[in-house]
């Protein structure tokens, strides 16, 4: 019995595989280009992107004014401490400089307010009516002394309290610069212009008897060359 007859058995495989056209690699694993959709997505992922960079630099940038805040209140601080420090200290040192003057000046006032007072005890003790003929030249004489003690007393008070003459320490001092202003004014007036004259010809003729003597050594210099 005869055999069935495969037409595959006929056929040159290398013969047909060579004719079949080979595919092209490259063009098989190339790229498509994107789609509308997929730019529509790429633009909206660009644009959340650029809206979260915003974001952040208005947080830095927050941020930055909340330090550079900062910085301008800490500097302010320090200046602030240090010029109110200076100042304390300075006036610490005025206000007890003024205490310790103030003190003392208390101290001598109530010295002074103490002798007025037995002063004044002892003028008044003074009892006239007592006085009799055989010791009246006696008591007078430690009469005059005692009053003579308490003007002495009162004078000297007046040279280290001004008040006692109604004028305060202010007024005085001021009155002492405008006198000193006066000075030499008042000199000038006090002298006639002949006296002015001579004061000014005795202030200014050595000066000028030395530029005479200068003067003519020079010309004697000249006239030597």
């Amino acid at each position: 019995m005869a055999l069935p007859i495969d037409e595959a058995d006929f056929i040159d495989r290398e013969v047909h595989g060579a004719r079949e056209p080979a595919g092209n690699p490259q063009l098989a694993a190339a790229p498509r280009p994107p789609t509308r959709e997929e730019l529509a997505a790429k633009v909206s992922e660009a644009q959340h992107r650029i809206a979260e960079l915003k974001r952040a630099q208005e947080e830095l940038e927050r941020e930055r004014s909340a330090l550079e805040e900062a910085r301008r209140r800490r500097a302010e601080f320090e200046s602030g401490r240090a010029e109110v420090i200076d100042q304390l200290t300075r006036g610490i040192g005025l206000l007890e400089k003024a205490e310790f003057e103030a003190r003392k000046s208390a101290e001598g006032m109530a010295r002074t307010l103490a002798a007025f007072k037995e002063a004044l005890t002892q003028v008044e003790a003074i009892k006239e009516e007592t006085w009799t003929l055989e010791n009246w030249n006696t008591e007078l004489t430690r009469a005059l002394t005692t009053v003579e003690n308490a003007r002495m007393e009162m004078n000297s008070a007046r040279l280290k309290w001004p008040l006692l003459d109604g004028v305060d320490a202010a007024a005085r001092e001021q009155k002492t610069e405008s006198d000193a202003a006066k000075a030499p004014a008042d000199l000038l007036r006090a002298h006639t212009f002949g006296e002015l004259c001579k004061l000014g010809f005795a202030l200014t003729w050595p000066l000028a008897l030395v530029m005479l003597l200068a003067f003519a050594a020079l010309i004697f210099v000249q006239l030597n060359r």
